[in-house]
């Protein structure tokens, strides 16, 4: 590893339950995700700080903090605004390699584990979704006190997005630009009622679909019981093999930089930990893709001169079609909502180059 990079190797407690036995039975441990990520940190080659920030409340945020040993002097890098990013569900700091070097070239470059996921504390979550996004949204705030962080560039992907946003209704002051890549959680859950009427109203053929049979809906309402992912930490020996079964798109996305399953196997240990993070997304959905306190219903509540850019894949799942609802909302001023081509939800990874150009263009219209 490059001698400018400094890790944290501080000693790192793993979590502890009713389920204590179940490390034997899940091939993971927080020192199989620690060296896993440290397989991915390698690649890196700017200068790279990576260590535990602890919180007042003692908890812990896993933070990589990237800066540019060959450009600029240390001082002009310093004075532009840094640009912090916040990962997705179920991801971690490792899923930003494509994307730290680039984007660190001109500016610091921050990225954490959201609290209760990757190598960051995994606090119980209250089961209330406003308390429950309260908590992530304090964390961050408590973070970029302890950082020192006057203000930044805030970007969030997925779930990241959705938290990015809360934390810029309530800390205006905090961020300078606000990018939302393929944010989840904006769009109202729609209601089968009124769908259905919508169907009537346009004179469309409405279709009656047969009820779904009991024991379908029996299985449902089991599933509900349990976290997002339990089934990978269930799996036991065989979670890895589910995670490159039903996720080999992550292996192909890296492919060029990892010949073998180090990115399926980094989102096995990210994930087949005691749950945490998980549950306090499981208090804030509704059936996953929904968002309980969908944030168009907040996102009025941005300042209207905070820059807003919006970044989508073209063939994503999540609908950009909310973006051009938020520009709507703000009357299309300081408002930007962009398509990346041949990109599916994990934008930075499926065409990084196109992404890095496109937020590196965006920090430098701020300075």
């Amino acid at each position: 590893m490059d001698p400018a990079t400094s890790i944290q190797n501080d000693s790192e407690i793993e979590q502890s339950s009713v389920w204590g036995w179940w490390p034997s039975w899940r091939p993971t441990s927080m020192s199989l995700l620690k060296s896993t990520e440290a397989k991915i940190l390698a690649c890196i080659q700017n200068d790279l700080w990576a260590r535990f920030v602890t919180l007042p409340n003692q908890d812990r945020i896993w933070t990589l903090t990237l800066t540019n040993k060959l450009g600029r002097k240390p001082a002009e890098q310093a004075a532009k605004s840094p640009l912090v990013m916040i990962h997705g569900f179920g991801g971690g700091v490792g899923l930003w390699i494509r994307n730290l070097d680039a984007l660190s070239r001109s500016r610091p470059v921050y990225a954490f584990d959201l609290l209760g996921f990757g190598r960051s504390s995994r606090p119980t979550f209250p089961t209330d979704a406003t308390l429950a996004e309260e908590q992530f949204v304090n964390s961050i705030e408590l973070w970029r006190q302890s950082v020192g962080l006057e203000n930044m560039i805030l970007l969030g992907h997925s779930l990241g997005g959705y938290l990015a946003s809360s934390y810029a209704i309530q800390y205006p002051s905090r961020v300078t630009h606000l990018i939302l890549v393929d944010p989840w959680g904006f769009p109202e859950r729609p209601q089968p009622e009124a769908q259905t009427q919508a169907g009537q109203g346009q004179g469309t053929e409405v279709v009656k679909k047969p009820p779904l049979p009991r024991w379908v809906k029996a299985i449902a309402a089991v599933i509900s019981l349990f976290n997002p992912l339990a089934v990978i930490r269930a799996a036991g020996p065989w979670g890895p093999g589910l995670v490159n079964r039903f996720r080999p798109d992550f292996k192909r996305k890296f492919e060029d930089l990892f010949d073998d399953d180090t990115m399926t196997q980094y989102i096995y240990h990210c994930n087949a930990q005691n749950p945490s993070g998980e549950v306090g997304f499981r208090a804030m959905s509704e059936s996953l893709g929904w968002a309980k306190r969908p944030m168009l219903q907040r996102v009025h509540q941005l300042p209207p001169t905070m820059p807003l850019t919006m970044l989508y894949g073209a063939r994503s799942w999540v609908d950009s079609s909310s973006g051009d609802i938020v520009a709507h909302i703000r009357n299309h001023k300081h408002t930007s909502v962009l398509l990346v081509n041949e990109a599916s939800h994990h934008v930075y990874a499926d065409q990084p180059e196109e992404f890095n150009r496109v937020v590196e263009n965006i920090c430098n219209s701020v300075d």
